[in-house]
Formats: structure tokens, C-alpha cells, sequence
């Protein structure tokens, strides 16, 4: 794909959204003086806010260029995942969310410590970790990817120079910095993305009905197929993904967790919660439709793409060579929005999860000076060890990338859910028991990749482990399904032969449910006392 050179109007916009950015951490870099304040802003965040930063956090530039890709190559079937989240999310977010907000201080995996010790704590915090530091590098590629096509410059350059802002912005402005940057860059990313794809439908010969057909005729809309197998990928497949997917996500991910603990009150961060899937699967689905009316815009204009073309290079090339000066500047600044708000985000989280879990835990007397300074030194070493990643992308290259990205946190998953299922729903499961499905879990894991995944080029690719018929042989999206059920059903069984001894008052769905009842029996209660004695005090009036 060939370079391009930006007008200075578009230039000019771009530094805008930077700026803006930068003068918003620097505004509150004062403040973060303790961890509280600088991980979730001490619960000071209205709600609306909260709910366009979650939105911001899950749309970040995979959102923005692999959806795009995704949609120009095939049909809708990547996006059952978020399809799944609302439907998955209206039966838990009521209690978790309170849940959370009662019992943790800062890390979400806390809640896992005082349910099941604290290796379940490690291991949950881990597999957060590894799949998030997986998804930090593909945003970073992805969106340098982008911008060197568009400006010229070298995609490594790119990488170090949207690396460097990312960290320096979340360093010096904490959480409450990084929610006020998501809500004006969540806001941008929608307005771009409604811009390019109102300029797609009328530049397209024959307007919406034309793109319509094409990408019906060429079997590009649609969530099939719908074959009841595992083996590919299937409309089931990605249902039963999601469904673990949403559990996993608003559920155990620091990101989402995080959020709860910035709100104003438990009823605050349900409501953000809600705000946030809403808006997310409309903003997933506009793009993935970008994707769909390229694939027929180039298709009913044949020729104009170059040869070789990757499907994450289209929707940059369309941007490039067909929007007018300003418009692809507030394009492009949507782009870097949307890469912004999700690795501040991420760094952040890491970073809490890294300081509350393990460097608090290994030095409980260090002061909050030692742990503000451990915060942001966490955050630096993040930010360039994805980076370096990152480089490797470029390298190696990134074909399909949202597939990879999807399968590699389907792995790095871990069977998370199961082990929140457990905690939540269950007052049987038990630390003994809880490890021993933990094991099987990771031995599981190990087995499905190892026999599936190939390395060495041409001829001489070959499986990491050959079984044989013994071979896992279904979608690599599927390992993340079937470690919760084998961590959920395994720790279950097993702990029925450990004895039970722990007090899980408060952390338990059924504790949860008792103690609201109690709590609305004694309202009740003091509802009619009130009533009473002021019926009492009215017949006294009454006699005197």
C-alpha cells in the first residue's frame, strides 16, 4: 500500500487530539499523591462517565481496523462474541457489581484470595496479565500499522512514538485521568466512525441498496454458519465464546473491576456497567458494516485497491485516498483516540494488579511514596515490553489479526470464568479442590495448543505435538470454552473430598441474596415502626 503525506488542516487536528489528551493528565497529575486516588480516582466519577470509559476500553484500535478487516474478508460471525455480552450480562452485574465494591480494596483478584487462597489469586491475576499484555501489542501494531501508511513513516518509528505518549499520559494523570480521556476520545471514535462510513454509502455507485446486494451475493452478511460442529468456526462457537467471554469480562477483568471502584455508589456502577455493553456491540457492529460496504465499494469499483493489499490495509487505504482534507484528519484522530483509551486503560490496570497483588503482598510496609513510584515504574516497563512486541508483529506480520487476538484470549483465559462461577455460585467449592481443577486446567490447556498449533514454514510445517487420532482437533476458540466448564466441573467434584471449613460469608450469590432480604425485612420493619409510633402519637394528640 503506498504512502501518503497529510494536509496541514489534517496535521492540525491530529495535534488537537493530542493535546487534549495531554492537557487532561496533566490537570489531574497533581493529584495522584496515593494508589487510591491514583487507581481508581477514590470513587469520585460519575456514572455516564464511567460507562463512555468502558465503552472507550473495549473499543480500542482492533475495533477500528481489525472489525474493518474482519468484515471485508468474511461476514459478521466475530461479532457473536459482543452479540452475547448483554444477554449474558443481565443475569450477574446486579450482585457482582456490589459484590466487588464490598470486598476488594483495589485488585479484582482479591476477591479469588479470600474465596480460595491465594494461588488462585496468582493464577487469576496471571492469565489477566497475559492476555492483556497480548492485546497492548496488537493495538500498538495495528494503529502504527495505520499511521505509517498514511504519513509515510517507518510502522517501527510509529510504534515508539504513539508508545511513548500512551505511557507518558497514563503515568503522570492516574485512573480519573484516564476515564475523562476516555469519555471526550470515546465520543471521537464514534464521530469518526459514522463519518467514514456516511462517506462510503454515498461515494458507492448505487448507494446502500448496491452495497447491500454485493456483499449479500458474495456471502459477507450474516453470523452462519450455523452447522452444530466445533471443529470450525461456527455461529456456536462464538455464542458459547461470548457467553464465557462477557462472564470473564465484566466478572473478573481489572479493566471492568477497576471501574466498579471508581463510582459513587454500588447503584452508580451498575448503571456505567450497563451504559458501557450498550453502547460497546452498536459501536462493534458500525464497524464491522465498514468493513461489509468497503468489501462492495471495491468491489463494484474493481481495480482501485493495489495488489496485495492486507484486509487491516483497507479501510486506511479507503481513508487515505477517498475522504477530503479535514475529514481524514478527524478520522485518523479517532484512530488514535481509540488506541489511546485502550492502552492507558490497560497499562493502568496492569499496573494496579501488579502493585496490589504482588509488590504490596512482598512488602506490606512500604509507604504510599514507595508505592506510587512502583505504579508508575510498572507502567513504563508494560508500555515498553509491548512495544517490543509490537515490533515483533511488524516483523513477522499480523494477517488475521483479530482471529489471533480472539484465540489468544480464549487460551490465556484460563478457565477464569469457571473459577469466578465457582466462587460465586457455589458455597461447596473449596481452596483443595479449586487447585486441583486449576491443574487440570492448565494440563488441558497445554494439551489442546500443543497439538494444535503448527510451527516451522512450507513443506516443513509441522504440529509442536503430534497425538495422532488423540490430537485436539477443534477451533482453537473452543480451548477458552472448555477450560471454565473443565475448571468449574473438576474443582467442584474434587472439593466434595476436601472438607469445607472457610467462612464465605459475603462472597457467595446465596450470602449475597440472604443479606438483601435481611436488609429489606429490616426496612420493612422500621417502615412500620415509624408508621406505628406515629399513628400512636396521633391518637394521643387526639385524647389530649
Amino acid at each position: 500500500m503506498q504512502s501518503a503525506t497529510l494536509h496541514l488542516l489534517d496535521y492540525l487536528i491530529l495535534g488537537l487530539s493530542l493535546i487534549v489528551p495531554v492537557s487532561i493528565g496533566l490537570k489531574y497529575s497533581k493529584k495522584q499523591n496515593n494508589t487510591k486516588k491514583y487507581f481508581t480516582a477514590s470513587g469520585t466519577i460519575p456514572a455516564w462517565a464511567i460507562g463512555i470509559s468502558i465503552l472507550a476500553t473495549l473499543i480500542s484500535s482492533v475495533t477500528f481496523l481489525a472489525y474493518p478487516g474482519e468484515g471485508y474478508t468474511s461476514n459478521w460471525i466475530l461479532l457473536v462474541q459482543g452479540l452475547m455480552i448483554p444477554v449474558t450480562l443481565a443475569f450477574f452485574i446486579g450482585f457482582v457489581v456490589p459484590l466487588y465494591r464490598n470486598v476488594i480494596k483495589l485488585s479484582a483478584y482479591e476477591y479469588f484470595e479470600k474465596r480460595f487462597g491465594f494461588g488462585a489469586r496468582l493464577y487469576s491475576s496471571l492469565g489477566f496479565f497475559l492476555a492483556h499484555f497480548s492485546k497492548m501489542s496488537t493495538v500498538f501494531y495495528l494503529v502504527a500499522l495505520a499511521f505509517s501508511k498514511m504519513t509515510g513513516f517507518n510502522s517501527i518509528d510509529m510504534i515508539w512514538i504513539i508508545g511513548f505518549i500512551v505511557v507518558f499520559i497514563t503515568l503522570i494523570g492516574g485512573m480519573e485521568a484516564v476515564i475523562w480521556m476516555d469519555v471526550v476520545q470515546g465520543l471521537l471514535l464514534i464521530c469518526g466512525g459514522v463519518t467514514a462510513l456516511l462517506m462510503i454509502l454515498f461515494t458507492t455507485p448505487g448507494g446502500i441498496s448496491a452495497i447491500w446486494n454485493v456483499a449479500l451475493e458474495n456471502g459477507h452478511v450474516g453470523f452462519g454458519p450455523f452447522d452444530f460442529s466445533f471443529v470450525k468456526l461456527t455461529f456456536w462457537v462464538m455464542t458459547l465464546n461470548g457467553i464465557f467471554y462477557a462472564i470473564q469480562k465484566y466478572g473478573t477483568d481489572q479493566t471492568i473491576v477497576q471501574r466498579y471502584l471508581t463510582a459513587k455508589s454500588d447503584k452508580g456502577a451498575i448503571k456505567a456497567s450497563l451504559i458501557g455493553v450498550m453502547m460497546s456491540v452498536p459501536v462493534w457492529a458500525l464497524f464491522m458494516f465498514i468493513g461489509t460496504t468497503l468489501y462492495s465499494y471495491y468491489h463494484i469499483q474493481s481495480g482501485m485497491l493495489p495488489a496485495n493489499i492486507k484486509a487491516e490495509e483497507v479501510f486506511p487505504y479507503f481513508i487515505m485516498t477517498q475522504l477530503p482534507v479535514g475529514v481524514v484528519g478527524l478520522v485518523l484522530a479517532a484512530l488514535l483516540a481509540a488506541a489511546i483509551a485502550s492502552l492507558n486503560s490497560d497499562l493502568n490496570c496492569l499496573s494496579a494488579i501488579l502493585v496490589g497483588d504482588y509488590f504490596i503482598r512482598f512488602k506490606p510496609n512500604s509507604t504510599e511514596k514507595q508505592r506510587m513510584f512502583m505504579s508508575r515504574l510498572l507502567i513504563a516497563l508494560a508500555g515498553v515490553a509491548s512495544i517490543i512486541m509490537a515490533m515483533y508483529y511488524v516483523y513477522h506480520g499480523g494477517d488475521g489479526i483479530l482471529g489471533t487476538l480472539f484465540i489468544l484470549y480464549s487460551i490465556f483465559s484460563g478457565g477464569i470464568a469457571g473459577l469466578f462461577l465457582l466462587g460465586i455460585f457455589t458455597s461447596r467449592a473449596n481452596k483443595q479442590g479449586v487447585y486441583v481443577g486449576i491443574l487440570t486446567c492448565i494440563i488441558f490447556t497445554a494439551y489442546a495448543v500443543l497439538t494444535s498449533s503448527k510451527i516451522g514454514t512450507g513443506a516443513d510445517k509441522h504440529l509442536i505435538l503430534n497425538l495422532g487420532q488423540y490430537n485436539f482437533t477443534h477451533h482453537k476458540m473452543m480451548i477458552g470454552v472448555y477450560s471454565h466448564v473443565i475448571l468449574f466441573s473438576v474443582g467442584y467434584v474434587a472439593s466434595l473430598f476436601f472438607n469445607n471449613k472457610k467462612d464465605i460469608s459475603d462472597l457467595t450469590y446465596r450470602s449475597w441474596k440472604d443479606k438483601k432480604n435481611s436488609t429489606s425485612a429490616q426496612n420493612s420493619f422500621n417502615s412500620i415502626s415509624v408508621e406505628t409510633s406515629r399513628t400512636q402519637y396521633q391518637n394521643i394528640e387526639t385524647i389530649n
